[in-house]
């Protein structure tokens, strides 16, 4: 029988995720994380709190499977956390779920499941994995490969996803069938540690300075001051403190003066930028100078046509066959052929 280490997050996708592994005949092990209850409200429900973690613990005893928690609050402050922090502080967009998937969720359950001698790992992800091949899940509303791009060979040779060919409706059923604890939790927030998904109001008194002039895209007009280039992010509407009588979108954060560019809608469409830092996840993919593909800028968008060139090291440069919303410095450039990821990275430069 194969043993399982399974990330389970107390909701209802990794709930269901232990269940379908153990139907298959796998033993199954839960394991859920710490990661920053000691900062949140007693009240957060997030994927990360101990109240989300003692969901897991009840849905492991439901399914008589056993379960642990490892503390790794230390090492999230550290890789996600902090770069969050200086990432805005510095006028760049991060995204943490994928920071949290290269440095925290997945390295531990690798780590873990040598340690107690499992054969694999698994997690909820909408997603699929064939060998060392990552692909789109099946539910295109749900599907996470954006966020997995990330991972590592062995890692993802190690990983088994159940609910890749399946639907959110599905998955839902399944647990209320089964009356798991998890079955009714609502969906988790885009950013586990920031309560109602206000990162300004999170980042408030974690950076200071970064004051400086709003500018207008369009005219180069010095519209008023702000408090802060963290305290915004390009494609931003809300929460812009300047009247102009129509819908102004933040379209450029320049860290070197401190100016935040706003415009209107058609300022924060774009075509080219280049992207950094890029993991490679099929064999030969980042050889050819030019190549046709697909990609996502954001994981909620469709992937879309585009034609992505070497330009030296783990450099490329994406040209979209039509300009796409808000491609903001410090977000992920993922680049799919097909169903399939070929690689992604952090997108560096978007003028």
């Amino acid at each position: 029988m194969k043993k399982v280490i399974v990330g389970m997050s107390g909701g209802v996708d990794s709930s269901v995720t232990a269940y379908l592994l153990r139907e298959q005949g796998y033993e199954v092990e839960g394991v859920s994380f710490i990661l920053y209850e000691a900062r949140m409200k007693s009240t957060f429900s997030g994927c990360c709190s101990l109240a989300s973690i003692d969901d897991a613990r009840r849905t492991a005893g439901h399914m008589g499977v056993r379960h642990s928690a490892v503390d790794l609050r230390e090492e999230f402050m550290e890789k996600v956390i902090e770069p969050f922090i200086a990432a805005y502080a510095r006028g760049s967009t991060p995204n943490p779920c994928i920071l949290c998937n290269k440095y925290i969720k997945f390295p531990h359950l690798l780590q873990i499941a040598h340690d107690r001698g499992a054969d694999c790992i698994a997690t909820g992800h909408y997603a699929k994995v064939e060998g060392a091949l990552l692909r789109k899940g099946a539910d295109a509303r749900k599907d996470q490969s954006y966020v997995l791009y990330v991972l590592s060979r062995e890692e993802r040779e190690r990983l088994v996803l159940p609910l890749g060919d399946k639907r959110k409706d599905e998955v839902r059923e399944i647990a209320r069938s089964l009356g798991l604890p998890a079955a009714n939790r609502p969906e988790s927030q885009e950013i586990c540690f920031v309560e109602d998904n206000n990162y300004s109001r999170f980042m408030e008194g974690l950076t200071e300075g970064g004051e400086g002039e709003m500018i207008d895209s369009v005219t180069g007009k010095v519209l008023g001051r702000h408090r802060g280039i963290h305290l915004y992010t390009v494609g931003q509407r809300k929460r812009l403190g300047i009247a102009t009588g129509e819908p102004r979108y933040v379209v450029e954060i320049d860290p070197s003066t401190c100016a935040v560019y706003i415009g209107p809608k058609v300022a924060a469409l774009m075509r080219t930028f280049e992207v950094a830092e890029v993991n490679w996840l099929v064999e030969g993919a980042g050889v050819q100078e030019r190549r046709e593909v697909s990609v996502k800028v954001r994981s909620t968008m469709r992937d879309e046509p585009a034609v992505i060139e070497r330009i030296g090291g783990d450099r490329v440069r994406v040209t979209f066959d039509e300009p796409q919303w808000a491609p903001a410095p410090g977000q992920s450039a993922v680049f799919y052929e097909g169903d399939t990821v070929l690689g992604g990275g952090i997108i560096d430069r978007n003028r």
